[in-house]
């Protein structure tokens, strides 16, 4: 990855896009990225996106525990930390209330990927919903078990959208095509519903995912 002060702007960058973006709103969001074992670079609690600032950025350990900076960390931290001891491969966790996709979270309703080629190779056969839990008990992270051992991004119901990466900007990506998924699924009911494309394309479709390394079997043949 790239030097501190790099990445640090990237983080601010990305920051500032959620915002830009409207995927976030008041103090919502965060991001984090792993710096080396035990050590991850975090945005902090109650700052807005759009003005975030490298001496707001803080480093926190594999506890939650801030090593550096001055600022706290935010509330779901531990679900980013669980993301991390789960998926090693994971170098970024990104986290929004895009409208349409978190819509969809409260509503109780997932995202289809298989209306459409291109998602099921880039986020697989689902957006997985995960199932409501109160903030930091003990269900918040366990209930992401065993859905992100396959996919890049989830839905948490009555929560928002989590995307997982190798860097910032395919983080970023899969939040943007989460909400893209979400605008289209919504206007396909509008227009009399979903249509799914063949089972055999999907599992086509699932190979070449594979065979570009994403996914749990994508991973499985690095």
């Amino acid at each position: 990855m790239n030097n501190r002060r790099e990445l640090e702007q990237q983080v601010l960058d990305f920051s500032h896009r959620l915002h830009r973006s409207g995927w976030v709103a008041n103090h919502d969001g965060n991001i984090t990225v792993k710096l080396e074992e035990g050590r991850y670079l975090a945005t902090p609690t109650a700052l807005s996106k759009e003005s975030i600032k490298p001496e707001d950025l803080i480093v926190v350990d594999d506890n939650a525990n801030v090593v550096s900076g001055r600022m706290r960390p935010f509330s779901e931290l531990a679900l980013h930390l669980y993301v991390y001891r789960q998926r090693p491969d994971v170098r970024v966790v990104m986290h929004a209330h895009p409208p349409t996709a978190t819509g969809l979270s409260v509503a109780g309703v997932g995202i289809d990927t298989t209306m459409m080629a291109e998602p099921v190779v880039s986020l697989g056969q689902e957006v997985p919903l995960i199932r409501y839990a109160r903030p930091k008990s003990p269900e918040w992270t366990l209930n992401l078990s065993p859905a992100i051992e396959d996919s890049d991004a989830i839905l948490m119901e009555n929560h928002g959208v989590f995307t997982f990466g190798e860097d910032l900007e395919t983080a970023y990506l899969r939040m943007e095509l989460v909400e893209h998924l979400a605008k289209i699924q919504l206007v396909a009911h509008q227009a009399g519903g979903i249509r799914q494309i063949p089972t055999d394309d999907v599992a086509a479709l699932l190979k070449a995912r594979a065979k570009a390394g994403l996914g749990k079997a994508g991973r499985a043949k690095a």
